[in-house]
């Protein structure tokens, strides 16, 4: 059996005495395609900053690498470190460079050191445009290539952070609720591209709509956080059913557990 690309084992994380995580474990395989859901309060957004050293475990195992004997200690690391090694995050608000063309936001997150003086106006090789194209038929923006990024609508500037995410050839993918505030041709889009992704990248997604859970959890496993611990796993249909889960959803408040 395979080793996993991202280990999490006994991970506990608490913030003045309230308990955001606590004995969780989770295992990532490469070019999985995992769904997370959860009510509010459950731990995702906390989970999300755990695996990108956003915040550090109080206790638990952290580790990156499908190879046991060099893998990575996530504990150890900084934001940036984590990063490097291939662990790229979107939020769920877009943050695109609103001013510059789409072209040029993607330009400007092509991996390697590059500052922006350089990246706008010296000479872009073949091999970076060649990647542009690449990344703007993926999104499907290549009709708006030239388009000032702040003029797109929600849904596109979604599409295009994450082209601008994947410019930094991430391994693993963590997205938080990509469905927001999408219509419903947006959302049915957002999945069909996740799912090309899947299998070239590892991709955890944070989602609330279980109509785009269903679409893009056919391929792959759905976790449901409660209370900072994995309540169930399994195939969306075997969650969607599960008694636990009916349970949780329908007694839980308002208010999210970062």
């Amino acid at each position: 059996m395979p080793h996993p690309l991202l280990t999490v084992e006994d991970v506990a994380k608490a913030y003045d005495g309230f308990q955001a995580i606590s004995n969780l474990n989770f295992y990532l395989f490469a070019g999985e395609l995992r769904t997370v859901i959860g009510p509010n309060g459950a731990g995702k957004s906390t989970f999300f900053d755990l695996l990108t050293g956003r915040a550090k475990p109080d206790r638990g195992r952290l580790e990156f690498g499908t190879d046991p004997a060099a893998s990575h200690d996530l504990t150890r690391l900084s934001e940036h470190e984590i990063s490097r090694l291939g662990i790229g995050r979107k939020f769920q608000t877009p943050s695109v460079y609103a001013d510059h063309s789409v072209w040029e936001n993607l330009l400007l997150s092509l991996r390697g050191p590059r500052g922006v003086f350089a990246a706008l106006f010296q000479r872009t090789g073949p091999a970076d445009r060649a990647r542009i194209d690449d990344l703007l038929e993926m999104v499907r923006l290549g009709d708006k290539r030239h388009w000032r990024a702040g003029l797109l609508s929600h849904g596109e500037k979604q599409w295009l952070e994450l082209g601008m995410l994947l410019a930094q050839e991430p391994k693993v993918l963590l997205i938080d609720e990509p469905a927001a505030g999408m219509t419903d041709e947006e959302t049915h889009r957002t999945g069909e591209l996740l799912l090309s992704l899947a299998g070239r990248h590892s991709l955890i997604v944070i989602e609330h709509d279980m109509t785009f859970v269903k679409q893009i959890a056919q391929q792959g496993q759905v976790t449901v956080l409660h209370q900072g611990s994995v309540l169930c796993e399994g195939r969306f249909e075997e969650v969607q059913s599960d008694p636990k889960v009916r349970e949780v959803y329908l007694g839980r408040g308002k208010h999210d557990r970062r």
